[in-house]
């Protein structure tokens, strides 16, 4: 079996976004514009209040699927459709904003540590227009599997060690995997073929990723092949794993609207203006 390695590497870029949340981006950022077929990846983290507390006020989506995982602390989300869903501790929400959909995330806390991430995932151009949907996904749905001696993993997306994660019906075929690493545990994990992929670590100091050593706030992009090395450092570490089946299109790309020409871009626009979402 082939062996995937780190190809490049990147650190985050501390930016905001929202109504003014602190937060690094890591994927969408200058050096590093997409991993096809994924369009950014942001990492929040602070437990000072003035960092989060005026959230994501409602704004819209079009033509990808957002993936929010929690680590720690609490948000709400709203629609105009008129689904809520609440966002707490270990949950993962998959929405597809499909044709279009206003959205919003509030923090339902003043104080205490706010941390998560948010990944961008692209949809093809056939299905760029479908109907919005949610996955509300709480923690005791995703399963955790010990594959090896002190290794653990939340399986988000995906197969891992007979265990198959929640999230359902994404063309992409996401692999999302959150990997906890004792001092010198080892594991082999297998990845699909074809699928482009990247590691980030984001607790402990380093974790070796392809048989070298990725910093924590670090991602790596992935090369091919068919299984990724993992081992642990010195001290714990935690690092996401995500892959995906890349679609090889056109992206264009306007803020919170991501179609396949400039002509999709101007028409989502005016959609939006006409209050078609």
């Amino acid at each position: 079996m082939s062996d995937r390695h780190i190809t490049r590497r990147f650190r985050g870029m501390d930016t905001s976004d929202g109504a003014g949340v602190k937060l690094k981006r890591i994927i969408g950022q200058p050096g590093l514009d997409m991993i096809d077929p994924f369009l950014m990846l942001d990492e929040f983290r602070s437990d000072s209040a003035d960092d989060y507390i005026a959230g994501f006020p409602e704004h819209p989506h079009r033509g990808f699927e957002t993936v929010t995982y929690m680590l720690a602390g609490h948000m709400r989300h709203g629609d105009n459709h008129g689904n809520r869903g609440d966002l707490t501790p270990g949950s993962v929400q998959w929405m597809t904003a499909g044709r279009g959909i206003l959205h919003s995330e509030m923090p339902q806390q003043e104080n205490g540590l706010m941390w998560g991430f948010q990944l961008w995932v692209n949809l093809p151009a056939k299905d760029k227009m479908t109907a919005p949907r949610y996955q509300d996904i709480g923690p005791e749905r995703i399963p955790v599997v010990r594959p090896a001696e002190g290794v653990e993993v939340k399986v988000i997306a995906g197969t891992l060690a007979g265990a198959t994660g929640p999230v359902e019906g994404v063309v992409t075929a996401p692999v999302y995997l959150d990997v906890s690493l004792q001092p010198g545990a080892k594991y082999t994990l297998e990845l699909p073929v074809g699928h482009h992929g990247f590691a980030y670590v984001f607790d402990g100091e380093s974790t070796l990723v392809g048989g070298e050593q990725l910093q924590r706030s670090e991602l790596g992009v992935l090369s091919e092949g068919e299984q990724l090395q993992l081992a642990g450092g010195d001290q714990p570490s935690r690092l996401l794993v995500v892959a995906g089946q890349p679609l090889n299109e056109q992206v264009t790309r306007y803020g919170p609207f991501v179609m396949n020409t400039p002509e999709q871009i101007h028409q989502a626009i005016a959609d939006f203006r006409a209050g078609k979402f």
